[in-house]
This record gives C-alpha cells, sequence and structure tokens, in this order.
C-alpha cells in the first residue's frame, strides 16, 4: 500500500487535496498523469458499454436534483452506516469495520459475518469483548450516521432551502426516464448509463482513494420487461460484461478478482439479489463493482411522490407497465486504484507500471539523445509532432537514456522512441518497448505504424 501511495504522489497520479494546508481526509486530488489515466479508464468504459451497444444511450444528469428525489428514493433517513466513537478522542469508526478487524484472523470467528449484523447486534459484540478503539480507549454504543451530504440553496442573507449533493447518479437516470422515452426511439430492453460525481459523509479513514467523500461513478439503469425478458439470463449477461471489461479492457489479473453475493439480511431492501465483484486490495478483498436487480421499486416510488406516469407502453401490444431495472454501478477511482495496484511490478531492477496501452497516459514517450545539437532536436521535434497527432506523446531530453527509461517504467509509457545520430543519416530511430525492454530499429516512415500495436 505504502508503495503504491508513494509512486501515485512522487509521478504525478495522485496528491493529498489541500496538502498546502496540511490536507483534508479522505479528499484527493488528480495530477497530471492520474487525470489522464482517470480520462482512459472513463473513456474505456463509455465505449464499451455505451458506444458499442445497440441497447445502450448516455447521459449527464446535474450533480443538484429537487430534494423529493432523496424522499423517494429512501435516502433520507435509510442511507447511513453504523458508526461508534472512541469516548476519550470522539474520533469515528465503522462499527461493522472495529468488528472486521477484531476478528480478523482468529479461528473462532471464521464463519462469522458482519455485513448479516444488526447495529443492535454490532453494539452487543463490541461490549462482549470489550473492544477498544486504536487509542485504545472504550467505544460509544453505535449509532447511524447519515451518509447523504447536505447542502443549502438560496441568497446568500436570505431564506435558504435545503438541498442534498448526490449520494449516487442513479437517481437522475430514473428522473430522466420519461424524457428519454419522449425523445428517443428506444425500446425495451435497453439501458441509460452515465458517469458523474456522487457525494458521501465518509467515515472510514485510512483506505486511499478507495472511500472518499467526492468519487466519480459509472452507473447503468437495465430497463426491461419482466414478461418477456428473463432476469436471471440479464443479470447473468451483465456479470459478464462487468468481468469482461476488467479482464480484457483493462487486463486486470483474475486471480485478483472474485464475485461475492449479498446475503439476505445485507442486501439493500429493493434488490431481489445483489452481487459485487470484488478486487484484492492491498487492504483486503473489497468491493470494485457491484450489481443488482432492484425490480420496479425506483420508478414506483418517483411515480408515488411526483405524481407522474412512469409507465412504459409496449409499441405492439399497447400494453402499460412499469419496467423493471438491472443496474451495475461502479467507481472509477477505485478502477483506477485497482489498475495502479495490478500493473505495479518490480523485476531486474526497475519498477514498471504494465498498463494496457489503450489507458496509459502517454502512449509513447520522444527522446532526443542529445540536447545540444539543433540537427537532432530538430528531427525529434518532427516526430514528437508526427506521433501527437496519432496518441498522446511525452518529450523528454533531460538526463541520460537510462535515467529517462527509469521514468517512463514508472508511468507506464509503451513505448521510447530516441533521435540520435543514425537518425540524421537513415531517417531511423530506435524503439523501446516497455515490458520486454526489447530494442530495434524503425523507419520514421513506419513508426506510427509501429507504434498502434498494443503490447
Amino acid at each position: 500500500m505504502d508503495t503504491i501511495v508513494s509512486l501515485a504522489k512522487r509521478r504525478g497520479f495522485i496528491y493529498p487535496s489541500s496538502e498546502l494546508y496540511g490536507g483534508l481526509a479522505n479528499a484527493y486530488d488528480y495530477g497530471p498523469l492520474g487525470s489522464e489515466l482517470l480520462r482512459n479508464i472513463r473513456n474505456a468504459w463509455w465505449k464499451e458499454l455505451i458506444h458499442k451497444r445497440r441497447d445502450m444511450i448516455g447521459l449527464d444528469s446535474s450533480i443538484i436534483v429537487h430534494p423529493q428525489t432523496w424522499v423517494a428514493s429512501g435516502h433520507v433517513g435509510s442511507f447511513s452506516d453504523p458508526v461508534v466513537e472512541d469516548t476519550v478522542t470522539q474520533k469515528r469508526y465503522r462499527a461493522d469495520h472495529v468488528i472486521e478487524a477484531f476478528i480478523s484472523g482468529k479461528d473462532e470467528f471464521a464463519d462469522m459475518a458482519v455485513e448479516n449484523l444488526t447495529i443492535e447486534e454490532m453494539g452487543t459484540f463490541i461490549k462482549k469483548y470489550d473492544i477498544h478503539s486504536e487509542a485504545g480507549n472504550s467505544l460509544s454504543t453505535p449509532k447511524t450516521f447519515d451518509l447523504l451530504m447536505e447542502t443549502k440553496l438560496g441568497s446568500i442573507s436570505g431564506e435558504k432551502n435545503t438541498a442534498y449533493m448526490r449520494g449516487e447518479t442513479a437517481q437522475g437516470i430514473f428522473l430522466n426516464f420519461k424524457n428519454i422515452l419522449d425523445t428517443t426511439r428506444v425500446k425495451l430492453p435497453f439501458g441509460v448509463g452515465q458517469i458523474g460525481k456522487s457525494f458521501r459523509n465518509e467515515v472510514t479513514l485510512g483506505q486511499y482513494i478507495f472511500r472518499t467523500f467526492e468519487f466519480e461513478q459509472a452507473e447503468i439503469e437495465y430497463f426491461f420487461d419482466p414478461e418477456q425478458s428473463d432476469w436471471k439470463e440479464l443479470f447473468k449477461a451483465w456479470q459478464d460484461t462487468m468481468w469482461n471489461f476488467v479482464t480484457k479492457t483493462l487486463g486486470i489479473n483474475v486471480s485478483n478478482l472474485r464475485w461475492r453475493e449479498h446475503t439476505d439480511k445485507e442486501r439493500s431492501h429493493y434488490s431481489k439479489q445483489t452481487y459485487d465483484l470484488d478486487y484484492h486490495f492491498p487492504f483486503g478483498w473489497k468491493e470494485l463493482w457491484g450489481i443488482a436487480y432492484r425490480t420496479d421499486y425506483d420508478l414506483k416510488q418517483h411515480m408515488k411522490h411526483s405524481g407522474v406516469d412512469l409507465q412504459y407502453i409496449d409499441p405492439y401490444t399497447q400494453k402499460k407497465f412499469i419496467p423493471h431495472v438491472i443496474e451495475p454501478a461502479v467507481g472509477i477511482n477505485r478502477l483506477l486504484f485497482m489498475v495502479l495496484c495490478d500493473s505495479y511490478i518490480e523485476e531486474e531492477g526497475r519498477t514498471v507500471l504494465k498498463l494496457p496501452y489503450h489507458i496509459a497516459p502517454y502512449k509513447r514517450a520522444v527522446f532526443p539523445l542529445v540536447s545540444n545539437k539543433p540537427d537532432i532536436m530538430k528531427k525529434a521535434q518532427e516526430v514528437f509532432d508526427m506521433l501527437s497527432e496519432d496518441e498522446h506523446t511525452y518529450w523528454d531530453d533531460r538526463g541520460n537514456i537510462g535515467k529517462r527509461y527509469k521514468y517512463q517504467d514508472e508511468i507506464g509509457t509503451p513505448y521510447c522512441v530516441t533521435i540520435d545520430y543514425q537518425t540524421l543519416e537513415d531517417d531511423s530511430v530506435t524503439v523501446r518497448e516497455r515490458d520486454t525492454m526489447k530494442q530495434e530499429r524503425v523507419s520514421i516512415a513506419d513508426l506510427n505504424k509501429r507504434l498502434s500495436s498494443s503490447l
């Protein structure tokens, strides 16, 4: 964990937010490389799950919506975590996480499922085993902690109305369901996907970008007629899509992935079935991507609270009904964290991020062998301009070639191109592959074609 965090800071992937003022817990900024990697993962998700499918369309809904939205969805009053406090320092902890840490490695609790405990049962367990905080102090009785972030809307000096920063992007899709039906030619089954910021009051600290106040979600609501489509088949098809995106598009090692079904007690009240695709992060197995069969709960709730008819009319039979929904939802930030962990390699005295070609922040790096020779610098600039037309390319004329290779390996650049004295003679350059460290001479005329092949 410390190694990944150090590399991410040192090479400009991820910075602690507000570091100038001592930082802010559970908040991070994405640097020059991190912003590129985040964008590439985001674009890959959109391309694979929206653009390549006939049954998918996109949406970009607002972050702040009518507050009644969150009442209808059930978030107001029931969207919470169980929290305990250090009775001396008043530091807060997730009660379930405190118990998980206590039972970890103890054979007597090997079969215990903490996620099945009620908040009262958590309190009883903490009291029975006299569990203390990390500072050695006693803990309070667990209580619920609301996850929705409140904000105020209105004039600076006038009356203000309470609103909420969205806790998930999904509700924006349900709010626009009727608009989508009225303005497009979609017919069931079809899905609506969007990527955007969500916000939650987080208690847990120390899990880096895995759990933050502000994060980027990629959610899909897939609508279907339960009388015409078997929900179990659709559910399995989306599980396969999720698995393929992670293993093939992002190149993740399958040994670090697993499916975990939610128990009846753990599963949300609106869900008929929920699975998590877990990844083995440095701090253990944790949810990466969730998928839930939400039935017709959300559209029904918004019909009830808004009074607007959200039924679908079958264009062939004229049957009116409320569609059911399957929802795959993932955090883009968690995908990035997983990619960093999974691609990090130490081998042959070097550190390498073996990122897939299409998501690497830079696809190529151009090195003029020396920076004090105008003819070499001019030719290198010509090569850089040519390559930049095709893919994001890095320019580096500092230090010796070995140090430049080391830097590009650490940031995951698949190819390095060196312009040297021989280039001036025959218009060829040295191409070095990141993973194999193999070097070969390639004609500048063939360079783009050679570098476009993924590793």
